[in-house]
């Protein structure tokens, strides 16, 4: 497929400043792709920002119906790119076709599951406090409150979803949504996909007649500060390590207008395993455990990297078919040089790390560009002091388990671990009817909170939660995936004795939008 390589996305045009000079690579033997692209200068993220200010302006008064429609149109133009998509992705990631047909089917469903909530109306809250004229002994005002989008979104490209968590991926879909536009910066690991999704994207929003600067992308490294850093940025959405998502964070509090900043960051995902359920399935449940955390050569943010339950001998036996499970592992391809460095030096750091013990590890590599998966053992007293080693999220295909005397132990050592994405509980029906305690524990400590299932899946609906307190992100309050992600980039704003005249649709007497409301207390759509 033809690529207009090289330049920036800003304001509707493709501008540089710089010559082409950061290459894309092949995942799989590190060689050059052949496409380049330029880094983005100081000026042009200004320019990006500004043209997001403008287009902002006019985008956050379009209706919901045209930002659906909008949305719709982006999943036609992504739908139109083909199998092309996906196989620069697979060149530039590593990852199987299949997988990444499968993402590509999970943005349009995505794009168009947010389409369906604009076209619904409940995002904007609508709340409607009619008038009290003769209310004793104080009258009260005619209040009216809804939704309205926080402004120009800075977004970041995740490495490991090149779709999914990219360029058109969540947060993207969720500030435009909101009414906000978007500057995205592109991740440096799959900068041709990033391409070729803009350019669809930007084909809506000429198609479509939204302003110029609704979307746009730039390229490079040493730029995320300097774009959350501007004063026209309003919120941020990052997915990532723990030490990029803070050092943003950081940046956006010390700003003389801080700003929202809501990063997908680091997750252990605790996964306990029941006595009664080792006893009537323990090879099956060790099976799925080892084929969930080497998933996606473990490169997935929610995938299992703590496992635990009571010593018994079935727990014994468990181990040992996770071992087994293990060391079948096929060697698989990372997303990049620098994630296979990372993945590396953490199993290393884990091997030198006292109270911790290597028992498996897979088959071994045949290219650069490989990972091999291990699995860990770690002394309960590793867990019962809370170890940093412990918490800390290997980015790759392992996982630690331990193994703890009893159930007061196992309740004393996960009150140790820090916020987290998900939680898991496997086990039979009858000792889950006594597991309160623990699903109580789990609720406060993770946003996703799971029954004899593996956690790697992540819905896209109006239930899910990808979220949880921190570390697993920045800010324990939303989440990254599903429609209620809009919120993160809403602000409520309330009408107080406003002419009708005057008033958004969405609080008008007559109801024109024809959605819920609260009012005086009542979900209703009736007209006022």
């Amino acid at each position: 497929m033809a690529l207009n390589i090289g330049k920036q996305f800003i304001k509707g045009q493709r501008v540089a400043v710089h010559a082409a000079a950061l290459e894309s690579i092949n995942a799989t033997d590190y060689q050059p792709t052949g496409y380049l692209f330029s880094q983005a200068s100081i000026e042009e993220v200004d320019a990006a920002a500004q043209a997001a200010e403008a287009a902002f302006v006019l985008y956050s008064q379009t209706s919901q119906e045209q930002r659906a429609g909008f949305l719709d149109e982006i999943a036609v133009e992504i739908e139109a790119l083909g199998a092309s998509l996906q196989e620069v992705a697979s060149l530039e990631t590593g990852l199987p076709l299949a997988r990444l047909q499968g993402e590509t089917g999970r943005i349009t469903g995505q794009l168009r599951l947010f389409a369906q909530l604009l076209r619904r109306g409940d995002f904007y809250a609508a709340r409607i406090d009619p008038a009290l004229p003769n209310r004793k002994p104080m009258p009260r005002v005619d209040l009216r409150q809804y939704k309205v989008g926080l402004g120009p979104v800075a977004v970041f490209g995740a490495s490991n979803f090149p779709l999914a968590f990219s360029t058109a991926g969540g947060d993207t879909v969720a500030a435009l949504a909101a009414g906000c536009s978007v500057v995205f910066k592109a991740h440096s690991g799959h900068m041709a996909t990033a391409e070729l999704v803009a350019e669809a994207i930007e084909k809506a929003v000429v198609k479509c007649g939204m302003p110029a600067g609704t979307f746009n992308m730039i390229f490079g490294g040493r730029i995320g500060a300097d774009l959350v850093a501007h004063p026209l940025i309003q919120a941020v959405g990052f997915t990532g390590s723990l030490d990029g998502g803070m050092a943003l964070y950081n940046i956006a509090q010390n700003r003389p207008q801080p700003i929202p900043v809501f990063a997908e960051m680091s997750s252990v995902n605790p996964l306990v395993v029941m006595p009664q359920a080792l006893a009537v399935r323990g090879a099956q449940i060790a099976q799925d455990t080892v084929a969930s955390f080497n998933m996606g050569c473990g490169q997935f943010c929610t995938k299992p990297g703590l496992i635990l339950g009571v010593k018994s001998p079935e727990f014994d036996r468990f181990v040992e078919a996770l071992v087994a499970h293990t060391e079948q592992a096929a060697p698989q391809v990372m997303l990049n040089p620098g994630t296979l460095k990372s993945y590396q030096q953490g199993v290393a750091a884990l091997n030198a790390e006292t109270g911790f013990e290597q028992i498996a590890q897979g088959q071994a590599a045949t290219l650069i560009s490989q990972a091999s998966a291990n699995l860990f053992q770690a002394d309960q007293s590793v867990l019962l002091a809370g170890n940093a080693k412990l918490q800390h999220e290997v980015f790759g295909p392992m996982s630690i388990v331990v193994a703890v005397d009893d159930e007061a132990t196992l309740l004393q050592g996960l009150e140790q671990l820090a916020g987290q994405l998900t939680a898991t509980i496997i086990g039979e029906d009858a000792e889950l009817a006594k597991a309160q305690a623990l699903l109580t524990l789990f609720t406060r400590k993770a946003g996703r909170v799971l029954f004899n299932g593996f956690p790697t899946g992540v819905e896209v609906s109006d239930a899910m939660v990808h979220g949880g307190p921190f570390p697993a992100t920045s800010d324990a309050r939303g989440t990254s995936v599903g429609t209620g992600a809009i919120e993160r980039f809403m602000r409520p704003v309330c009408y107080q004795n406003t002419p009708q005249a005057l008033l958004p649709d969405a609080l008008k007497n007559e109801n024109p939008l024809q959605i819920n409301r609260l009012i005086n207390g009542e979900l209703t759509k009736a007209a006022l």
